[in-house]
């Protein structure tokens, strides 16, 4: 069983009007899901930084219509995840989909459509992309501001709400800001800087203080955030996962692939149908009650949500 904690197939699948069942232009799409062992795959909202300002939440709407009318309403063993009940529930022929936001540029500064978006089912909420917004910098604004006013409201809603703050993609110091205020902290796809200078990656202070807040952090597929050569491989991946076992991180890693956020593509890992391999790979390294927390467990205990 395997949780993948982020995916850009939304993006993709409203960019480019791709069909959810069946598109070859999607890593992830139904076919290919159901031929993975992927039990639960999170879907991120990511509207570019190209669209104009006003069209922003109407396009991030589209893409929750999107999740409903293509991934979760034409079938029925495919359920919509919003509690950890939702996954300790699955029967064995189901699959669950969640919901994530990534960027809160998209709300501009108006709290009500965040909360418009966590009453659709968003479940986790990556504060930036790599720009500036209301809320904080992120990792490529020169500034390196943290949380503004309003920032700090966001996250004391998603408090509120048991829903988890993604750090990844924050600057520097907005990580910290939100560490010493976010209840339910995660980093959905972030890699260790010692192992690719990528300024996307953790440090080990920000590793480290990850682990003192329990917070979850997502192993990620993306090659520049893997190495700092020309091409990555599934050993790259698995090189990541024994750095943060080895920095502590045991009972706060998993997966998030970013499959479909990306144009270069880790050899081994294209798609979610790789996991059956990589699974055993995961297997032949570490005892199993350490995959296991790997693949599904840590996510599944970190759940913010007990409905």
């Amino acid at each position: 069983m395997i949780i993948d904690a982020h995916c850009d197939a939304l993006y993709k699948m409203w960019e480019f009007e791709l069909p959810f069942e069946s598109s070859e232009q999607l890593q992830v799409n139904y076919q290919k899901w159901m031929e993975s062992p992927v039990k639960i795959q999170c879907f991120a909202i990511f509207v570019p930084p190209e669209v104009s300002e006003e069209a922003q939440f109407s396009a991030a709407l589209k893409m929750v219509n999107l999740f409903y009318e293509q991934i979760i309403e034409p079938y029925d063993h495919i359920k919509c995840i919003t509690s950890r009940r939702d996954i300790e529930t699955l029967k064995e022929h189901e699959k669950g989909a969640m919901l994530t936001l990534e960027g809160c540029h998209v709300i501009g500064s108006d709290l009500n459509k965040l909360k418009t978006l966590l009453r659709l089912g968003v479940k986790a909420v990556g504060l930036t992309w790599n720009q500036a917004n209301a809320v904080c910098d992120g990792i490529e604004e020169q500034r390196g501001a943290g949380l503004s006013s309003f920032g700090h409201e966001v996250v004391r809603l998603l408090n509120k709400e048991k829903i988890w703050t993604d750090v990844s993609h924050l600057s520097y110091k907005g990580f910290w800001d939100v560490i010493e205020l976010a209840e339910f902290p995660m980093a959905s796809h972030s890699n260790a800087i010692d192992l690719a200078s990528h300024k996307r990656n953790l440090d080990k202070h920000q590793i480290q203080e990850l682990i003192k807040k329990k917070a979850w952090i997502g192993v990620t597929f993306v090659p520049d955030f893997l190495n700092d050569g020309a091409e990555a491989t599934y050993l790259d991946v698995l090189n990541h996962i024994s750095y943060y076992i080895m920095e502590g991180a045991e009972d706060c890693l998993g997966l998030g692939s970013d499959f479909d956020g990306t144009s270069e593509f880790v050899k081994g890992l294209f798609d979610p149908t790789d996991y059956h391999v990589f699974n055993k790979e995961l297997l032949h390294r570490w005892p199993r009650n350490i995959v296991q927390k790997i693949t599904n467990q840590n996510f599944i205990k970190k759940f913010p949500c007990q409905g």
